[in-house]
């Protein structure tokens, strides 16, 4: 038998089938052989290329999936930071000083209406004896030491002439008060309050875009999660310190202890972001939320 007789060629068949029925329907389908051989082959590569194109298809789809989910937590990240910054920012109450009390200017005629005037009486020189036992010591001995008077005598009304004029009043320079000034007031104590919003909101380097990216970069899903098939998004917020650095983490909403330690650890890992402000330009510390979604691969 020659090597090269194509069994599937015209003639091998009539060769084979020389001299025999050719009706039996083996001579028949041996001769549509071929034609289901070419009709295999077709349906094989057809077959081939849907599948092909059903996973092309899938693959795009999931892409495109995932690429407007990614785009909505975008959105709602980016709704939530502006209605924080809509809210009015804590104003810190300045101290007002008070102003002096202002001072009454009490006219010179109403000045004089108040002023007591002495009165003068001549009495007679026993009346003046009376009167001179009444006074003090030491005013009566400055009395006696400005009027000359004779031995013996009595001192008269006209002898006795005691100063009615109202002595100096003496300025105590140890007591003598200056007008109050008005006190600088204290410098306020540093304050470690955390606030929910700030005029200005802290802002990672780069944008959202790079904080995501970093998110995913180094989030590494925990493998408990997967065995268990357990994904979601977890809602994480920490403090943004007033040199940018990462405080307290907490979770507000949680899915599995496993992812919700993970998002807490790529949160603590962030580098410093710009801190926020208040609206006199001055750092604040400022609580930021996160979500950090955790999605298995080939899931809905």
């Amino acid at each position: 038998m020659a090597k090269d007789v194509d069994l599937s060629s015209r003639e091998w068949l009539d060769l084979v089938f020389e001299g025999k029925n050719k009706d039996f329907g083996a001579y028949e389908i041996r001769n549509d052989s071929a034609k289901r051989h070419n009709k295999s082959v077709l349906y094989t590569i057809i077959g081939i290329v849907a599948v092909a194109a059903l996973a092309f298809a899938y693959t795009s789809i999931n892409q495109y999936l995932t690429e407007q989910r990614l785009k909505q937590e975008r959105l709602e990240q980016e709704r939530i930071r502006q209605k924080l910054e809509k809210e009015e920012p804590e104003q810190e109450k300045k101290d007002i000083p008070l102003p002096p009390p202002e001072k009454k200017v009490i006219p010179e005629e109403e000045v004089q209406k108040t002023v007591k005037l002495t009165e003068y009486k001549v009495v007679a020189d026993k009346e003046v004896k009376e009167i001179i036992e009444l006074i003090d010591k030491e005013t009566l001995q400055d009395a006696k030491a400005d009027t000359k008077t004779q031995e013996g005598h009595a001192p008269t009304a006209e002898s006795l002439k005691l100063d009615n004029t109202p002595e100096p009043t003496k300025i105590d320079p140890e007591k003598t008060t200056t007008p109050d000034k008005p006190e600088k007031p204290e410098p306020k104590p540093e304050s470690n309050e955390v606030f929910k919003s700030a005029a200005t909101m802290p802002s990672f380097p780069g944008g959202n875009g790079a904080l995501m990216s970093y998110i995913n970069k180094h989030i590494k899903y925990p493998q408990s999660a997967q065995d268990n098939n357990i994904q979601g998004k977890v809602v994480v917020q920490f403090v943004v310190e007033k040199d940018g650095s990462i405080g307290e983490v907490k979770v507000v909403r949680s899915v599995d202890k496993a992812l919700d330690s993970e998002a807490k650890r790529v949160c603590k890992s962030l580098p410093k972001f710009s801190p926020g402000k208040n609206a006199n330009g001055d750092p604040v510390r400022v609580w930021y939320t996160l979500p950090v979604q955790f999605k298995l691969q080939g899931a809905n």
